[in-house]
């Protein structure tokens, strides 16, 4: 076989590139005229511009089921459904974008921020605060310092420390004078009230105590000398009682004072039992400078069933 129509019957016995052989076109090969390198191919060339664009073309064939069919070229100056950007195909890459200026790294790439800087300045930041919390701890211990060597100096005496205290009123009276105590062989006793025996526990000399006081009218009177001022004092009052709370009525000087003088079982005495209702109480009536008049009489409203044994005073107000 050589190059060229050597008269064969069938397409396949010929050369197709015999025309770029010397001796194919000797023998009158010629090029194709129609597609790329096969005779009556359906691909035709045409020359440049005579292609109409945007004219109808004829329909694609439909693919068989589970075949892709095949793209159709769009109309000029529309978009192809089937375009697929060049980055999307086999060897294609994204689109660059622009680098910003600024100092490559190693790898060609934006170089990240400067973290180093960053934690030098927060070092520094927390360095000079620790020194300024040093600096002023350093200089409150230096005044406090101070301030105890000031307190601590040689100063004047205030007046809680005063090297000579002098003495107050109440202790120079109580010191001076010793308020008098009485019992029931010294009271004055009006008609009907008299004094026993029988029951002990009474501290009067011999256990004499004053009976029958549960009656209306009845009382007894101290007359106390030697008060040192006028003021405040304690009348202390020993005495027994046994089942319900008792009181009497209190006159210094002739005039009822305050309220009824407490007499209530305190010993917390059965019924009757008087051996065992020995007990004290107290009331805090003015006093004038010099003799006074104490009374406790039963009158209206009192109850008046106790034995008294002794009577006595104190300056101020107090509880014993």
């Amino acid at each position: 076989m050589t190059p060229g129509n050597n008269g064969a019957s069938t397409p396949e016995d010929d050369d197709p590139f015999g025309y770029l052989y010397a001796d194919g076109q000797a023998n009158g090969a010629q090029p194709p005229s129609g597609g790329y390198g096969y005779p009556n191919s359906v691909n035709r060339v045409r020359p440049v511009g005579t292609r109409q664009y945007g004219a109808p073309q004829a329909q694609a064939p439909t693919a068989a089921y589970g075949q892709a069919a095949p793209q159709q070229q769009g109309a000029y100056g529309r978009p192809n459904a089937h375009y697929a950007a060049p980055e999307t195909l086999p060897g294609g890459g994204a689109p660059t974008a622009p680098q910003q200026p600024g100092r490559a790294g190693a790898g060609g790439g934006r170089r990240g921020p400067n973290t180093k800087g960053l934690l030098i300045g927060a070092v520094a930041v927390v360095a000079a605060v620790v020194v300024g919390i040093a600096v002023a701890m350093t200089s409150n211990g230096a005044d406090d310092e101070n301030t105890g060597n000031e307190a601590g100096g040689d100063t004047a005496p205030t007046q809680s420390q005063g090297t000579d205290p002098s003495p107050t009123t109440s202790s120079s009276s109580e010191a001076e004078v010793k308020l008098p105590t009485t019992d029931a062989k010294t009271l004055r006793l009006s008609p009907g009230v008299t004094t026993a025996s029988d029951i002990e526990g009474a501290q009067s000399d011999g256990g004499v105590y004053v009976a029958n006081l549960n009656q209306p009218g009845a009382s007894v009177t101290w007359t106390v000398d030697g008060i040192p001022e006028d003021g405040a004092y304690t009348l202390f009052a020993r005495y027994s009682t046994a089942g319900e709370d008792q009181s009497m009525t209190l006159t210094v000087n002739g005039k009822p004072f305050g309220s009824k003088m407490n007499l209530s079982n305190f010993a917390r005495a059965e019924d009757g039992d008087f051996a065992k209702g020995w007990t004290k109480t107290f009331a805090w009536p003015t006093l004038n400078k010099g003799t006074n008049t104490i009374s406790l009489s039963c009158g209206d409203g009192d109850k008046c069933n106790v034995l008294l044994d002794q009577l006595s005073l104190k300056k101020g107000n107090v509880k014993d």
